[in-house]
């Protein structure tokens, strides 16, 4: 049985409506996430591993996990 390779995964944060309240950068597991000047979060997609945690935590659901090439 082959199984297809599974697609990389990374969370996208809609800039404009984020209210940088910091939910998303306290439950990060690998630190991706930060409050840029505080006005937005910011992912930095290297370190991202796509779990979803954030987009789950995120009171204003401006937090998307999709997927990414290769």
């Amino acid at each position: 049985m082959e199984t297809k390779p599974r697609k990389a995964r990374k969370a996208f944060v809609n800039e404009n409506d984020c209210v940088a309240c910091g939910c998303c950068v306290k439950v990060c597991p690998k630190g991706a996430i930060e409050i840029w000047k505080g006005t937005m979060a910011r992912v930095t997609t290297e370190q991202c591993v796509g779990c979803g945690r954030c987009a789950r935590e995120c009171p204003a659901s401006v937090i998307e996990i999709q997927e990414v090439l290769p």
